[in-house]
């Protein structure tokens, strides 16, 4: 081992920056629909031993080795969100003939921007570099807080973290629950990079005791929490999850809005199994209304007509706001709630709004340019203000997170009690049979792990689903697949943490991964004093 990590360290030029490019494309291998998180135990180390060939001659500044680290780190992110993103180009063919052009932007521009958050990472590790197990260390810390400035950063992109890496299954995703996302993207990068150090043999012993004590205790707080039954609260709810599989191309054209209309209302209307109860309420994906439904009271009557008495229908739809004379309406990506009569009884719109789909960053600049949204509106869509909690006629409350929304950890701040269940309608039709759908389910369901409250996830097309408290899947439509799933979901909290709790412990995490990397420097600094 020691051979190759000496023929890694001393790599140069193209064939440097290539192995640093083909590791992390392969870390993209533990993303879902894989899950293979062993290679990570391969790229990571790939990536320490090129960073440890970094500024090995005396005679370059010291600028130079940050610079290079920079550039080996960029590398790695390139081709880790290259691989793991490239899938974001299926949208731009729906409607080719208007975003084919933007094709390179997608599939090479946006994780070259992404990419910049490693460079950081590594530039950051390089400043406390030194041997053994402190320069593992300062990779943690560095990717960590890389990954936690990736999801605020103009207006933030956590997709794909690497934490998501380690929790390809409910046993590795408990872990989230105290230490979110971020904290378990720092211990992760310190665990998949110690078999670096079978390259150097220094700080072997220790590295390897941290890293199988961390990974046991990953899987043993797992299977912990799996093994602990979930307390029975007084208030239950059956929901049915419609997933139409309308093709996207056709969501677009208006022409057949009457008959995606009719296909969410039969698949509304099935008979559930025999012995099983009916549905309490009935979730249509993100904008799965065709039209602005205060337009149409028509619709509102058709749909009163299938629900069953006490049933409620949870919608996705446009929501259009009137602002005056002579003035264009804004528009509002929303949820609605509607009884069986007719009305609409509550609404909430989206905060989070995707760039380039719903809104245009930097309008002015870019528009000049070609840029436009995916979805045209006039105007676009407006964000709102705040999220507004959802009340069902039961008492129920629903946290309504809409389409990529969910990927944002910070988004699901609930107060104790005030929610019985997370709400998550999208459409990944945009993305076809890719990657897309698969890892954005495995992210909506760290959430609910992180919230300790259950999942109710209804797509057009990708994976609908009712999720427990610690990410298992009670019922579920599979991608692809048209049709309808039905579950009864207790509507209890589980989570011991919140928000600041997980805030808290990844600062101490990376506090804990910057004073070893410290304190290995100082005696690195000694020993070649």
């Amino acid at each position: 081992m020691e051979r190759l990590a000496g023929r890694i360290m001393l790599l140069a030029g193209a064939r440097r920056a290539l192995l640093a490019f083909l590791a992390g494309a392969l870390g993209a291998l533990a993303l879902p629909p894989f899950g293979f998180f062993a290679v990570l135990f391969v790229s990571f180390p790939l990536l320490v031993w090129l960073l440890d060939g970094v500024s090995g001659n005396p005679d370059r500044a010291h600028s130079y080795g940050l610079r290079s680290a920079f550039v080996i780190g960029w590398l790695f992110g390139f081709g880790y969100f290259v691989a793991g993103l490239w899938w974001l180009g299926n949208a731009l063919l729906i409607e080719a003939e208007d975003f084919a052009w933007a094709l390179p932007l997608a599939v090479l521009g946006l994780p070259a921007v992404l990419a910049l958050f490693y460079g950081l990472a590594t530039l950051l590790a390089r400043l406390l570099w030194s041997d053994g197990i402190g320069r593992i260390a300062a990779l943690a810390a560095g990717f960590g807080l890389a990954e936690w400035l990736r999801s605020f950063v103009a207006t933030g992109f956590p997709w794909n973290a690497i934490g998501y890496g380690a929790m390809p299954i409910p046993l590795m995703m408990q872990s989230a629950a105290p230490l979110g996302l971020f904290g378990v993207s720092t211990l992760a990068v310190l665990v998949f990079s110690v078999p670096a150090l079978l390259g150097t043999r220094k700080g072997l012993l220790p590295g390897l005791a941290l890293s199988g004590l961390l990974f046991a205790a990953h899987l043993g707080f797992g299977a912990y929490m799996l093994g602990q039954s979930l307390p029975s609260g007084d208030k239950t709810l059956t929901v049915r999850l419609v997933q139409p599989v309308i093709d996207q191309a056709r969501k677009l054209e208006n022409a057949d809005r009457i008959d995606i209309f009719n296909q969410h209302l039969e698949l509304s209307a099935e008979p559930v199994e025999a012995g099983k109860p009916q549905p309490d309420v009935i979730v249509w994906p993100e904008t799965s209304i065709p039209f602005i439904l205060t337009e149409h009271p028509d619709a509102l009557a058709r749909i009163a007509d299938v629900l069953k008495d006490g049933q409620v229908l949870v919608s996705g739809a446009v929501r259009a706001e009137e602002q005056g004379a002579g003035q264009a309406p804004r528009y509002y990506n929303s949820v609605y709630v509607i009884d069986d009569k007719g009305q609409i009884l509550s609404a909430s719109d989206k905060v989070h709004l995707t760039p380039f789909g719903e809104y245009v960053p930097y309008e002015d600049v870019l528009r000049r340019v070609g840029f436009d949204n995916l979805v045209s509106l006039p105007g676009g869509f407006s964000a709102a203000s705040d999220r507004s909690l959802l009340p069902l006629p039961s008492g129920v409350g629903l946290y309504p997170l809409i389409c990529y929304e969910i990927i944002f950890p910070d988004e699901i701040d609930i107060p104790a009690g005030e929610a019985g269940a997370i709400l998550n309608v999208t459409n990944d039709a945009w993305f076809g049979a890719t990657p897309g759908p698969y890892q954005h389910f495995l992210q909506a369901r760290i959430r609910a792990v992180e919230a300790g409250l259950p999942l109710i996830r209804s797509a057009n097309n990708g994976i609908s689903a009712i999720v427990d408290v610690r990410g298992r899947i009670i019922s579920g439509v599979a991608l692809n697949a048209r049709g309808a799933a039905d579950a009864t979901i207790g509507l209890v909290s589980v989570s011991k943490w919140n928000n600041v709790d997980r805030s808290i412990n990844f600062w101490l995490i990376v506090l804990a991964m910057v004073l070893t990397a410290l304190i290995s420097r100082m005696g690195f600094i000694f020993r070649t004093n």
